[in-house]
């Protein structure tokens, strides 16, 4: 009996032995499997589980024109949040912190009651606000820095430069076009948590992963593109026109220097304006050219060598019938030489040297000086303009082409074609963005001219370019163009604007432009101004001439390119008037009072550093324009005064001893 009891008890201890045994092999195996092979996963949902991240606003990179002024910077700010597990009293929070977050107390508590636990409160809010609610020293609120977007010119370059959302994405412009370049890596804000979700660390922390974006260098140069677009406002609303389009480019290279719209916006309050005005007219729209066209067939033809300068055609008097169709001229011509159907800018002569070039010659030369394709210029949105391939001319297409009608080209297209009889005949690429910089100034990358194709010989660039040299002279159609001491070789356009409703000619509506490059000998730049329906005059040489003399004039002194006779004339203010002063100058007294007065008092600026100087701007809501960099040393008005709409409001930076 007492046998059988041992045995029965060896017995169950094999057996919960071997079940123990058992028991521990499963546990090691499991274990093996979530240690070893399942090691990174475990990691990675355990940190889901108990860490809690919240992206940050990633920094932008600055875009400086080519001197080095900044057109965009992002300024440092601070977003505050709310962590509701840690706020004892809500309702006395919220009461604390409604005054300087300047919203309503009730909005606040409704935030925090309705989240989990973590609540953006008042995102990017100035460093002076963000200190003064740490010293209130509330339990659970706390801040994260950020960045807000800031133009500090304003209206300068704006369509060019675009703008940002919230994000802080890119929307427009270079801001769009590089916006990968620009913007930094995207910054975590990481709180740790318990197996129910509830916070176990005091403070959210800001943790790796943020670093800033890549500086962008513009071919742009402020001071030209502020001439050019003080010329346009002017040539605008002088003629009382729809709007407008200028542009300078260096035609050697193909460097944007200025790229102008009228009406203009400010990115800064991007959000107040109709899309149509956020739009870079200038690369994004076409219009039919008119006759600034006459200036490429005319090359052709002597490219060609089917005619020669001195070559004579009858212009039968101002009117002259094709098929059904009648072409007419503004004036009665008899017999003009090729020079002179330039310089008179006859239709009907350029309409029998587009007879002899024929449409196939026509339709290869238009396409090599880039029409009917993009330029690829580094912005978004570019329009390759409106022509029709060579199976589609019919009738009097090729005499209407000839004197340009019946063809559309956007106003980056005409500079760019135009600098191809410019620099001796080659077509270049237009871009923008010269130069990319890390945050510490160091060059990453540097883009270089590019030579598209050669359109045509140097001779032939010669040739067309002394008959555009007529244009402006005694007699030709654009001596509002003539700048005192500089050969200029330009063209008039003046184009009837299709109605979209009836398609057909408009009766009233018309685009007026010039285009040209100056000193026409050694040519620096090369100009075109387009106004958009003009009311006083519908020619070119009337209403878009003068604007190319103001912008040519201004932009050499400013280089100091010297005319013939060796005297610099002095250029006008570049940099201090505001365009809403320009604007409220060249209104009527009653459209002027609808303009808004600021109300603000002029800071002190003096001494401060151009990021303090931002954050007091931004926390004041004013706009002044920056001048230089390093330390503020004047302004204008001085400390004090008021801030009217019609002052030059500035403040000159000098760099710092």
């Amino acid at each position: 009996m007492r046998d059988d009891r041992e045995k029965w008890a060896r017995t169950r201890i094999v057996i919960i032995g071997f079940f123990f045994g058992l028991l521990f092999m499963a546990v090691s195996a499991k274990a093996f499997k979530l240690q070893i092979l399942q090691h990174e996963e475990m990691v990675k949902r355990a940190e889901r589980q108990h860490q809690r991240s919240v992206p940050l606003t990633p920094g932008r990179g600055a875009i400086m024109d080519r001197n080095g002024n900044n057109l965009a910077v992002s300024v440092e700010m601070y977003s505050c949040y709310g962590e509701a597990r840690h706020i004892q009293d809500v309702e006395a929070t919220a009461t604390a912190l409604a005054p300087f977050l300047e919203v309503p107390r009730q909005e606040i508590v409704r935030k925090i009651r309705n989240s989990r636990n973590f609540v953006w409160l008042e995102r990017r809010i100035p460093p002076e606000r963000a200190t003064r609610i740490r010293n209130l020293k509330l339990r659970g609120i706390g801040f994260a820095p950020e960045t807000k977007r800031f133009y500090p010119n304003s209206e300068v370059a704006a369509h060019v430069i675009g703008f940002t959302g919230i994000d802080p994405n890119g929307l427009d412009g270079v801001e769009f076009k590089y916006d990968s370049v620009i913007l930094g890596n995207t910054g975590l804000l990481v709180t740790e948590r318990d197996a129910l979700g509830r916070d176990i660390a005091p403070r959210a922390e800001l943790v790796k992963s943020s670093s800033p974006g890549k500086n962008v260098v513009l071919t742009l140069d402020k001071n030209i593109q502020y001439i050019t677009e003080k010329e346009l406002a002017q040539a605008v609303t002088s003629s009382g026109a729809k709007g407008g389009m200028a542009l300078v480019l260096e035609p050697d290279s193909g460097r944007v220097l200025a790229m102008a719209n009228y009406p203009t916006f400010n990115p800064n309050s991007y959000f107040r304006y109709s899309h149509a005005e956020l739009r870079n007219r200038a690369v994004a729209d076409s219009f039919e050219p008119g006759s600034t066209f006459k200036v490429f067939l005319i090359a052709a033809a002597l490219n060609e060598r089917l005619v020669r300068p001195t070559d004579a055609f009858h212009c039968e008097n101002g009117s002259y019938t094709i098929a059904t169709h009648t072409v007419h001229d503004t004036h009665s011509y008899g017999r003009l030489s090729v020079s002179d159907i330039l310089k008179y800018s006859s239709n009907i002569g350029a309409a029998k040297i587009g007879f002899k070039l024929g449409s196939d010659r026509l339709s290869r030369y238009l396409h090599n000086f880039g029409f009917g394709e993009r330029s690829g210029i580094d912005l978004p949105g570019e329009s390759p303009g409106n022509m029709r391939s060579r199976q589609r001319w019919y009738g009097i297409d090729l005499a209407t082409i000839s004197f340009g009608q019946g063809i559309s080209a956007s106003s980056i297209q005409l500079a760019t074609a135009i600098s191809a009889v410019a620099n001796g005949g080659n077509l270049m690429k237009p871009y923008v963005v010269e130069r990319i910089l890390d945050d510490s100034g160091n060059e990453l990358q540097r883009f270089t001219p590019q030579v598209v194709r050669r359109v045509i010989s140097a001779d032939t660039a010669a040739k067309v370019t002394r008959m555009m040299e007529t244009v402006t002279a005694e007699g030709g159609t654009g001596t509002n163009a003539a700048v005192e001491g500089f050969r200029v070789a330009g063209k008039t356009g003046t184009a009837q604007k299709a109605d979209p409703v009836t398609r057909r000619y408009s009766a009233s509506k018309r685009t007026a432009s010039f285009i040209g490059f100056i000193p026409a000998d050694r040519p620096r730049l090369t100009i075109l101004v387009v106004i958009d329906e003009p009311r006083t005059s519908s020619y070119g040489g009337v209403v878009a001439a003068p604007a190319f003399r103001g912008i040519a004039l201004n932009s050499l002194a400013y280089l100091k390119v010297l005319p013939k006779n060796g005297t610099l004339r002095k250029p006008g203010p570049m940099e201090a008037k505001s365009r809403e002063a320009e604007q409220r100058d060249s209104m009527s007294e009653g459209d002027a009072l609808d303009m808004p007065v600021s109300g603000e008092v002029m800071p002190d600026f003096h001494g401060m550093s151009m990021r303090r100087v931002l954050q007091v701007m931004e926390k004041r809501n004013i706009n002044i324009r920056l001048l230089g960099s390093g330390r503020a040393m004047e302004q204008n008005p001085p400390p004090g005064q008021p801030i009217r709409s019609v002052d030059e409001v500035w403040i000159r930076f000098v760099p710092s001893a």
